[in-house]
């Protein structure tokens, strides 16, 4: 038996909650890069009082041309455990700056090596289930087949479920896919993190996520997938010619079935997610006069813990010790 090790968890929900403070005040705004500039920002400073020898393999920035905190970056005080980080401090940039439900600021933390290099790839086909229906899907076969057989792992009819899709034009297929095999669809306009999460959360409505969305996306939402005992089966599914070149030359096979335990490859996992605007996942945060509360979910696989926090934060006995202006 182990003796109770250092749950970095619980270090890693005082980065997100910083980066959520740091950036709910642009809710509704309409200045995503400021948002997304405050979260940065607040996220690397609480990254860098950890005791960690970290560097990012899934950062931000790249795809959109946002603020970043990028893949290679080290982070962390220069001793402790060597990780690989995976970072997205606001996941939603369009939802906050248009005063939307569902941002979150998300981390999350695996041994060096175990995480999945996506390279060139920004996006990724994704087929998200909670533990019952993991071992039934086939994200090859058609999605009506798909359903049936969710349907019967959660002991629904096909109509009682509830299906996350992004609302792109690269779903019209899917969407009337779905809507032909009778079930119910949640569309939202960003934040697959989210929806991935939620497809495996008990708490939540949403029975699965279908679609494709970004590929560091689903790097990140599949640490927290294999802790809660989901699957995500992924396929690499370039938008532009562009991309599908660079994959091909960097080796990367974009017909290979991808599962979380190629995404991650190991159960020492830590998790983190707290939320920014509020949604049915998570509560966003809340200001009051002299401080603030925020509601977080925290995760370790070594132990399979799931935790949900809430927090208050006092702006006056915060801010004689922080470095970040949150108030």
């Amino acid at each position: 038996m182990e003796a109770p090790q250092k749950n970095l968890a619980l270090d890693l929900v005082r980065v997100t909650e910083a980066a959520a403070l740091a950036c709910a005040r642009w809710l509704g705004k309409g200045d995503k890069i400021s948002a997304d500039q405050a979260a940065v920002d607040a996220m690397r400073l609480s990254f860098n009082t950890l005791e960690i020898e970290g560097q990012i393999m899934i950062g931000e920035g790249e795809k959109d041309d946002a603020p970043m905190l990028y893949a290679g970056e080290k982070l962390g005080l220069g001793h402790g455990p060597k990780v690989d980080i995976a970072v997205d401090p606001l996941e939603g940039t369009n939802l906050l700056a248009n005063g939307r439900p569902n941002a979150i600021s998300v981390v999350g933390v695996a041994p060096a090596g175990a995480m999945f290099d996506p390279g060139p790839s920004y996006y990724m086909q994704k087929l998200v289930v909670p533990s019952k229906a993991k071992d039934v899907v086939d994200i090859e076969a058609p999605t009506g087949h798909n359903l049936k057989l969710i349907a019967r792992a959660l002991d629904k009819d096909v109509d009682d479920l509830v299906v996350f899709v992004l609302d792109k034009p690269r779903h019209k297929k899917l969407i009337s896919e779905i809507r032909e095999a009778g079930a119910r669809i949640q569309l939202h306009t960003d934040g697959d993190i989210t929806g991935s999460l939620m497809a495996i959360d008990p708490r939540c409505e949403v029975d699965v996520m279908m679609g494709t969305g970004g590929t560091p996306e689903g790097v990140l939402s599949a640490i927290a997938i294999r802790i809660m005992g989901g699957e995500m089966f992924a396929k690499l599914d370039p938008q532009k010619q562009k991309e599908k070149n660079a994959l091909s030359e960097f080796g990367m096979d974009i017909r290979r079935v991808l599962t979380v335990s190629d995404l991650v490859k190991s159960d020492d996992l830590f998790f983190a997610a707290t939320g920014i605007s509020g949604g049915t996942f998570l509560k966003g945060v809340t200001y009051h006069g002299h401080g603030a509360e925020t509601s977080s979910l925290v995760m370790r696989g070594k132990t399979g813990t799931i935790r949900y926090v809430e927090a208050i934060h006092n702006w006056e006995t915060l801010m004689r010790i922080s470095a970040v202006e949150y108030d």
